[in-house]
């Protein structure tokens, strides 16, 4: 019987895919136990995927960051149309290029690693992880100011770092030549590594108890009816053309009131997302590539229509996406694209404020809308190494038709934890002197928007250099249907002379020992008027110390208790 007769009751098919997602998640958990960086190991900064012969994606693991799904699919159709058939056992391959190797911002290094059975390629294992560094001109590879690619980083093109089973030595040694804190780096790379190798022993496994048609036949029945499934989602949403623009606070440089604007059209089963209007890319790195936008969009369509349906090639090959490129979308070598994550948590906000026209029940207020990012780096005077602390902090999340926003959260697409002040302390030479809710940050309405971060984090006996990067730091995170905006965030510097804001997107900021750097992330929008708030909710505000006299006066009658 050949594979394309072979059927799999559901009952098997589900058992596969079970295996297989179970050898994604211990992958995902492996390279968080054996990384070096607290970014990935503490943060969870990386993603694992499971891919067929052709780069098909089939399935991810469950903690895999949303905005990866694309660069994975990217990876592959680069490793396919370089290597072609000049691909062996043994063979693993690293990228990071956006502009070259289907990446989204170079910090994110992919691998991939080809498996074989009997002699043939049958599936590919991927990780991506975000690295702390990857050079360029300022620590961390993430600030403001970077106005070309060659500035944010070392380049790394489709490349066999592993060649039938041999360690290119020569290129893990230009890798770690060209980044800040090279053990810290090696420690990334040796993780990434074994995860993929777990990842083929794995899946050996799996096949030797369902055998090797029965896998590829579940690979594609996934793929498959993860589409007919999303297909029918799109049902849920009436007919119509949506409309929705939101805009970017700047991009580092010179460029102020960014647009990205959005005609959604759905016709039955059908869907595309038209980003006409959207600006043209920008000289500062929240410039994305396709495959983030992808990405993004997918991630709101899953969120808003069906929680459950899998994250993968099923849900890219229904989704029509236009926009020209040249555009901050759709951006063109050599843009700058770093601070892509921002841009795409905006192109979700913009989404679901479309969706809201068509599904008001089922969307969410604007988020924080940023990966409000802070980056440390120095000589760490413990033992004279250099160091890179990198985080992306949380905010606010979004109020609901029936329930507030989360507070202090990462949002949409990211899915990775705040860093605990613990591990701060005890990896990097810094101290963090409060880390807490933003009082007032959260929108109110019938449901209140997720209130913002504040740190407060300041050197230990050595002088190091800050840089950032913001957004929802002047357009705040809007609320739906009444509710009001969310607070939005800042840098700020506190020393001799006193507290005083910083850039939005600040780099090279020399903070001394009596220096301290404020991080202060967005809250979120509320849902619904703040007159139609529960007596007992505005009572539990008050009671929660998360709320001003003055905001509940603002905004709730002093009789709303006794209504």
């Amino acid at each position: 019987m050949t594979q394309d007769a072979l059927e799999l009751d559901p009952i098997s098919l589900e058992i596969i895919a079970n295996g297989l997602r179970s050898i994604a998640d211990e992958c995902f958990i492996a390279l968080m136990r054996s990384a070096y960086s607290t970014n990935i190991k503490e943060r969870k900064d990386h993603s694992i995927a499971i891919l067929d012969k052709n780069g098909r994606l089939v399935v991810q693991a469950a903690l895999t960051l949303p905005i990866h799904i694309g660069s994975m699919s990217g990876l592959m159709r680069c490793v396919l149309k370089k290597y072609g058939n000049d691909i062996a056992e043994g063979d693993i391959f690293v990228a990071n290029d956006p502009h070259t190797a289907g990446g989204s911002h170079l910090p994110d290094i992919n691998y991939a690693k080809p498996i074989f059975v009997d002699g043939e390629i049958v599936a590919f294992i991927c990780n991506i992880a975000h690295h702390a560094d990857v050079g360029g001109m300022v620590p961390g590879s993430m600030a403001g100011g970077m106005s070309e690619i060659y500035q944010e980083g070392l380049r790394i093109p489709v490349v066999k770092l592993f060649n039938r089973g041999e360690l290119q030595t020569d290129i893990m040694d230009l890798m770690l030549l060209n980044v800040r804190a090279p053990e810290e780096r090696r420690g990334d790379h040796n993780a990434q590594i074994a995860s993929c190798n777990l990842g083929s022993r794995r899946f050996h496994e799996v096949v030797g108890v369902h055998g090797l048609a029965n896998v590829l036949v579940a690979f594609d029945e996934i793929i498959t009816r993860t589409g007919k499934r999303m297909l029918l989602a799109f049902a849920e949403i009436p007919d119509g053309t949506y409309h929705f623009e939101d805009f970017m606070d700047g991009d580092g440089i010179d460029t102020f009131d960014i647009p990205i604007r959005l005609a959604l059209t759905v016709a039955g089963d059908t869907i595309s997302f038209d980003f006409a209007g959207t600006s043209p890319q920008v000289g500062g790195n929240i410039n994305t590539t396709m495959n983030a936008v992808q990405a993004s969009v997918s991630y709101a369509l899953i969120a808003v229509l069906d929680s459950d349906i899998p994250s993968n090639q099923g849900v890219l090959d229904v989704v029509e996406i236009k926009a020209e490129p040249g555009t901050i979308l759709n951006s063109v070598f050599p843009a700058p694209v770093a601070a892509r994550a921002h841009t795409c948590q905006r192109v979700i906000d913009v989404v679901l404020g479309a969706l809201s026209q068509a599904l008001p029940d089922k969307v969410i207020a604007a988020a924080n809308g940023a990966n409000t990012t802070a980056v440390f780096a120095g000589v760490d005077p413990r033992n004279n190494q250099p160091y890179v602390y990198l985080e992306t902090l949380g905010g606010g999340m979004g109020a609901r038709s029936s329930k507030d926003g989360k507070d202090g959260v990462q949002v949409h697409i990211t899915n990775t934890s705040n860093l605990p002040v613990e591990s701060i302390e005890q990896e990097y030479p810094l101290r963090v002197e409060e880390y807490g809710l933003i009082q007032d940050s959260g929108g109110a309405g019938k449901y209140r928007g997720g209130m913002g971060l504040r740190r407060v984090v300041t050197p230990v006996d050595h002088t190091c250099v800050f840089n950032g990067a913001g957004e929802r730091f002047r357009y705040k995170p809007w609320g739906l249907f009444g509710g009001e905006a969310g607070g939005s965030g800042q840098f700020l510097i506190r020393d001799a002379e006193g507290e005083r804001r910083l850039d939005d997107k600040p780099n090279a900021v020399t903070v001394g020992i009596e220096t301290r750097i404020v991080v202060e992330t967005p809250g979120a929008g509320g849902y619904g008027k703040p007159d139609q708030r529960a007596p007992e909710a505005v009572e539990r505000d008050i009671q929660s110390g998360k709320f001003s006299a003055a905001y509940i006066e603002r905004h709730f009658s002093l009789d709303k208790s006794e209504r």
